[in-house]
């Protein structure tokens, strides 16, 4: 996947040989020199990612992020900086930074940082191409999909959305209005396996003042209340066979009678059911109306399961990121490699509602910023590695080094752990070859040391 970048340093040199790398990557890049030159940039372009240097004369990398968060972009932007402060880094977490890069840095680090980010890039693009709020996914099943709503939001058709408990049927009923042509009209969802039975035909149809004991007044019901829009009829198999002629009549005649009502209203309503049931088989066995059931299925859709789409499991845990560090106030970097393996790796019964509850509780659990198995749930297979108590806090002193700050975590882990580089690294909320690296490095310093004294 190839992304836009916006990259701002006043450093030529440094502008230049960066920007060859990333272009080099197959990104576009727009290079400005100044955080003034980048906030018009982005008056006429949005994108994917901002890379900026920290210390610059006129505007800051500071003041430049902020300036572009106030005005309501919520770009992610990676800093780097030759000064590595210990200011600058926590500056950078607490404003969300992605990462923090230290120059000179390696071209690896560089497109590693990049990389990070493309998952949440394909969440955002794949939402504004539909409407529809968690219309997420690059899998073909989910193209091919798309493309059948593109066909049916065209049209008046009734549609029946097909797939199991939490696919996200509603959000292809949302998407089927938002891009079609009732889409200034009111949207009204129907559980029909949450109202009674009792109930059920006074909530669709509405009732006049009278019409039974409690009637005090008379009631609009949803079918009038979706006059001019779309009525999504979800769990239509869960409908009491006692109201399926009425609303049979309904969809062919598009007039209504309130309960208590002698007169017939005329409405306009688009209609589309979903179930997770066999519909189809449940009309050969008498358990749904035949003639109700083909005239629901005009057009079928059907939403897979997430186990056969595991491939949209990073962009659909992104997307959930997002909106749920809005909701609780946690601004989040993202989500590391080991819990995104452990996402991929998972058979997800619950579909996509049940990421979507997995994402939520490792966002408000959270303490690092980052995501990581130690934030995710026993079931999904992960040891939630070492606890931090208050004894475990670190004091960093001023003036040390990004460089010294980083082994002193990673010594802090490490003994937290008793010497599991594995469980560390989860602690850490950083790949495991990371604390390899880390390591190999800091024995490699040593033994120089030791051979130059």
């Amino acid at each position: 996947m190839s992304l836009s970048i916006l990259l701002v340093d006043d450093d030529s040199e440094s502008l230049s040989s960066t920007g060859k790398i990333l272009r080099f990557a197959g990104h576009e890049v727009v290079a400005v020199d100044s955080g003034a030159a980048a906030l018009e940039a982005l008056k006429t372009g949005k994108p994917d990612l901002v890379i900026t240097d920290v210390r610059m004369p006129g505007m800051s990398g500071f003041e430049f992020v902020e300036s572009y968060q106030k005005a309501g972009h919520s770009i992610p932007f990676i800093v780097m900086t030759a000064f590595g402060e210990v200011k600058d880094a926590v500056w950078a977490m607490k404003m969300g930074a992605v990462d923090f890069l230290l120059k000179p840095f390696k071209r690896q680090a560089l497109l590693d940082a990049v990389e990070s980010l493309k998952p949440r890039v394909g969440a955002r693009r794949n939402r504004e191409v539909s409407s529809g709020a968690d219309w997420v996914g690059s899998s073909r099943a989910m193209k091919e999909l798309r493309v059948l709503v593109d066909q049916v939001s065209r049209t008046g058709a009734s549609v029946l959305i097909l797939g199991e408990s939490g696919s996200g049927k509603e959000q292809v009923a949302r998407a089927i209005h938002d891009s079609g042509i009732r889409k200034k009209g009111p949207f009204v969802a129907v559980n029909c396996a949450a109202i009674p039975e009792n109930l059920m035909e006074s909530e669709l149809f509405g009732y006049e003042r009278g019409a039974f004991s409690g009637a005090s007044q008379s009631k609009m019901g949803l079918i009038e209340a979706a006059n001019g829009g779309t009525l999504l009829l979800d769990e239509v198999g869960d409908l009491p066979l006692s109201l399926q002629p009425k609303l049979l009549r309904f969809l062919e005649e598009q007039t209504i009678r309130r309960l208590g009502s002698h007169q017939e209203k005329k409405v306009d309503v688009r209609v589309i059911a979903a179930t997770h049931r066999n519909l189809g088989q449940w009309a050969k066995e008498g358990k749904f109306r035949q003639d109700l059931f083909y005239r629901l299925d005009v057009m079928s859709l059907f939403v897979p399961p997430l186990r056969e789409r595991i491939g949209d499991v990073a962009e659909l845990a992104c997307h959930f990121m997002e909106r749920f560090s809005k909701t609780h106030g946690k601004p989040l970097r993202g989500i590391d490699a080991p819990a995104l393996e452990a996402l991929q790796g998972h058979g997800w019964p619950g579909n996509v509602r049940e990421l979507s509850n997995v994402v939520e509780r490792a966002v408000v659990l959270n303490q690092s910023g980052m995501i990581g198995v130690q934030d995710l749930p026993a079931h999904l297979g992960v040891s939630g590695g070492a606890e931090m108590t208050a004894g475990d806090q670190i004091t960093i002193p001023l003036g040390m080094s990004l460089r010294e700050i980083e082994d002193l975590m990673i010594k802090k882990a490490l003994q937290a752990t008793e010497g599991d580089r594995a469980g560390a690294a989860r602690l850490l909320g950083v790949n495991e070859r990371t604390i390899y690296r880390k390591i190999s490095k800091s024995r490699e310093e040593s033994k120089e040391e030791t051979i130059g004294e």
